[in-house]
């Protein structure tokens, strides 16, 4: 099958058009500045080993699946279905779906638990029904993987109606991404997957660990919404949850402006006060004393964070197989990978393959003689996409 996979994100929109007998990608591009004042949107796209990049017009989301869908009618290219990325999947969605008028109502509900990301996931999906009504859509939701996760794992101390009554529970997202690594890591390792303890670190602007036991998620640090768990791009992770209502009450702050705060204020960017980027945070980082002293302090702890998340998985799995670094950061930064794991006994780096290894490079950069290995592992959340379209339509 010919699978049209879409991220849509707030002002970008990811697609691969991914041949899913041979898992080779025709089509990959990225439209971006969607909706941007001051700044022509863009459309960057490669088909058949020949890059594209071009100034459009795209005022909304709509506009930019009306620009992929007219480069693949004109290059006569075959759709099949289309797969979404879904953020946030709730109480309901605890695996892959093909579309309809209630799951549609469902990801509008769940918009709430992931103001980032699910309304441009339903923006793309309404915009594909229009511009392609007769092409099947499956969405794939970040949080199916963690399904798995025990009850002890998932609930929170709060009153047990609060559960019951709205469904509050730890939910993990990423998932598609962990659950890809994970898979492609026993396999580049040779290990039985249902067999395989690892620690998946995917460290891009959102940024999420997970603790997975047997090959299954077992515990993972985003929780109810995206918001928890370690520090990222603009969201704060793990807080006193007291400061907010203090914070409220001292500014006379409305719910949603709180959000937009934790959301989209905070993490690198709040506390750098300069960028969520962390190619220019590592910089200032690598300046020394002569760097941006609070983009040092983002980089510490934003590593720390990480570091710690790691100590309480191990504990929490008893034997660790691997530690794998996974998406933009994870994948690409050799300084990041070598800050979160420096004095930690069961790890010892081979600082040559880690710096050898980025680009999207699969590799081991532990010695021999680590205790626990340490692999970079490429993710490839669109072809996993693909598949589950697939294995969808296909029935």
């Amino acid at each position: 099958m010919n699978i049209l996979v879409i991220n849509s994100g707030s002002s970008s929109l990811k697609y691969q058009l991914i041949d899913t007998s041979t898992e080779n990608v025709i089509l990959k591009g990225l439209v971006d500045k969607i909706g941007s004042v001051g700044t022509n949107p863009t459309n960057t796209y490669t088909l058949n080993g020949n890059k594209v990049s071009e100034n459009v017009l795209a005022k909304d989301h709509k506009d930019a699946i009306g620009i992929v869908s007219k480069i693949i009618i004109d290059n006569n290219l075959k759709v099949d279905g289309i797969g979404h990325r879904v953020v946030h999947g709730g109480y309901k969605f605890f695996e892959s779906v093909v579309i309809d008028s209630e799951v549609i109502r469902y990801i509008e509900e769940f918009c709430k638990l992931a103001p980032l990301h699910n309304p441009p996931n339903l923006i793309g999906i309404l915009s594909c029904k229009e511009i392609m009504p007769d092409v099947p859509q499956v969405a794939v939701f970040d949080t199916a993987f963690h399904q798995t996760i025990p009850q002890y794992n998932y609930m929170y101390a709060i009153p047990f109606r609060y559960y019951e009554k709205y469904g509050i529970r730890k939910y993990g997202f990423h998932g598609t991404s962990h659950r890809y690594v994970t898979y492609k890591t026993a396999e580049f390792l040779n290990i039985d997957v249902n067999k395989a303890n690892f620690i998946t670190c995917h460290l891009g602007n959102g940024v999420s660990l997970t603790a997975v036991k047997e090959g299954k998620s077992y515990d993972t640090s985003m929780g109810f919404t995206p918001l928890e768990g370690l520090i990222m791009g603009t969201r704060c992770g793990d807080i006193d949850p007291s400061i907010p209502l203090y914070i409220m009450e001292k500014e006379n702050l409305s719910i949603s402006e709180m959000d937009k705060i934790l959301n989209r204020e905070s993490g690198i960017l709040g506390v750098s006060g300069i960028s969520n980027d962390m190619r220019l945070i590592e910089e200032e980082y690598l300046k020394g004393s002569e760097g941006n002293e609070r983009a040092r302090l983002a980089f510490e702890m934003y590593c720390n964070r990480i570091r710690k998340y790691i100590g309480a998985y191990y504990f929490e799995l008893g034997k660790v197989d691997a530690i794998v670094f996974t998406a933009g950061v994870g994948e690409n930064s050799p300084i990041t990978r070598k800050k979160v794991l420096e004095n930690i006994e069961l790890v010892e780096i081979d600082d040559e393959k880690n710096n050898e290894t980025v680009r999207g490079k699969a590799g081991i950069i532990s010695k021999p003689s680590s205790r626990i290995k340490v692999v970079v592992m490429p993710t490839n959340e669109e072809l996993a996409i693909a598949l589950d379209t697939e294995r969808l339509l296909s029935k």
